[in-house]
């Protein structure tokens, strides 16, 4: 048994109080987190984004050549600057960039891209190269490394399943679909000695992560009130759940959430322009929050989608695609377009071409904010300049 496993069968974390028996707290607890101010919050787009829908190439004659039924006009669009414009549902992302706190980082993928959902997806969370296969999240290979012996909040992911990004050796990341639902309880008081049984062992750590994580999300709860700004969509209360626990002090170093619903094959002009609202009015939310809070400087966001979509359009939709964009809010970004524009006229096979690596964004991410090598992990991209 491997800790995704344990934590896919104890789906009763995401539901309410869970009583553990004794014997699995039979080790000594382990150290209280002590970490900087810096945290990241990631957004995964599940289903793959429409990025040149997304982030748009407005004055580019070859996109309204090449989607027809499914281009938005120039009338549309809103914040053009720099030949492209947002989609008209991004208000919020338009409006954190006039304020300088957002950044586009254009044609992310890696070389010989897979258009699985499952492969790309698994390609994102392990930082892998497309033909590599690695057991650990890119999240739990950092956090075995940097909160080995700290508390199991280190990462936290609020959503209905665990993500392979924050699975690693040592349980230093929680899953968990309702935080303030989350109360594990132990019946004793004093822990036992180690067993001399390594996965029993295991999986009492995988338990003792467990209570010692609700005592800190509990804890960091008490300390903050129920924000009502936010909408009443799943991402909208996610990421207010991940606010009241960055106000809380919980002093988690990566927090994980994700929306679903962007595999848009069909009447994509509708699905994609509703994902797009959920996705901007639950973030201008948060972002709003944290600003009111004086912690944007501390808190990074990072949105991003396993691949893009396909240049031309098939019929009123798009199929799997390459390469698209990513944005970065807040963390005190410097607010830029990095990367050129889509070369709509130089395609590889009809898709874009990737101009920046994904593990670059990852790695900038690790040395700026995290304050950590990211060749410790073994990504060893270079950095991207001018992010931060």
């Amino acid at each position: 048994m491997n800790r995704r496993n344990f934590l896919s069968l104890t789906g009763t974390f995401t539901a309410g109080s869970l009583l553990l028996p004794d014997f699995l707290f039979s080790f000594s607890k382990q150290e209280s987190l002590v970490i900087g101010e810096q945290c990241v919050l990631f957004i995964q787009l599940n289903g793959g984004n429409d990025g040149l829908n997304t982030f748009i190439p407005y004055l580019d004659p070859l996109y309204y050549e090449m989607r027809p039924k499914i281009a938005l006009s120039k009338d549309d669009v809103i914040a053009g600057n720099k030949e492209m414009a947002f989609h008209p549902a991004l208000k919020g992302f338009a409006q954190i960039q006039q304020n300088g706190d957002l950044a586009v980082i254009q044609n992310v993928g890696y070389p010989e891209p897979n258009r699985s959902h499952f492969r790309s997806q698994e390609i994102w969370q392990t930082a892998s190269d497309s033909k590599e296969y690695i057991n650990e999240g890119w999240l739990g290979r950092y956090l075995d490394l940097q909160c080995a012996t700290h508390t199991p909040t280190a990462g936290i992911n609020i959503d209905n399943i665990d993500n392979l990004s924050l699975k690693g050796e040592v349980p230093n990341a929680i899953t968990i679909k309702d935080p303030e639902r989350f109360k594990v309880k132990n019946n004793t008081t004093e822990p036992n000695a180690l067993s001399e049984n390594p996965e029993l062992d295991f999986v009492r750590k995988i338990a003792n992560s467990a209570v010692e994580g609700s005592e800190q999300i509990q804890k960091a709860l008490t300390n903050t009130t129920q924000e009502n700004s936010y909408p009443k969509t799943g991402l909208g209360k996610n990421l207010a759940w991940i606010g009241r626990l960055i106000k809380g002090n919980l002093n988690s170093k990566v927090y994980y959430t994700s929306l679903n619903g962007f595999d848009t094959h069909d009447n994509q002009l509708a699905i994609h322009r509703n994902k797009l609202s959920e996705l901007n009015d639950a973030v201008f939310s948060f972002y709003t929050d944290m600003k009111n809070a004086k912690l944007l400087q501390n808190v990074t966001i990072v949105v991003f989608s396993e691949f893009g979509r396909r240049v031309k359009d098939n019929g009123n939709g798009t199929d799997h695609g390459t390469a698209a964009p990513m944005f970065v809010i807040g963390g005190s970004n410097k607010g830029k377009v990095i990367g050129e524009n889509p070369n709509l006229s130089d395609l590889l096979q009809g898709d874009l071409k990737h101009q920046i690596d994904f593990r670059s964004v990852y790695a900038t991410l690790l040395q700026d904010k995290l304050n950590f090598a990211p060749s410790s992990i073994g990504i060893k991209n270079p950095l991207i300049k001018n992010l931060f």
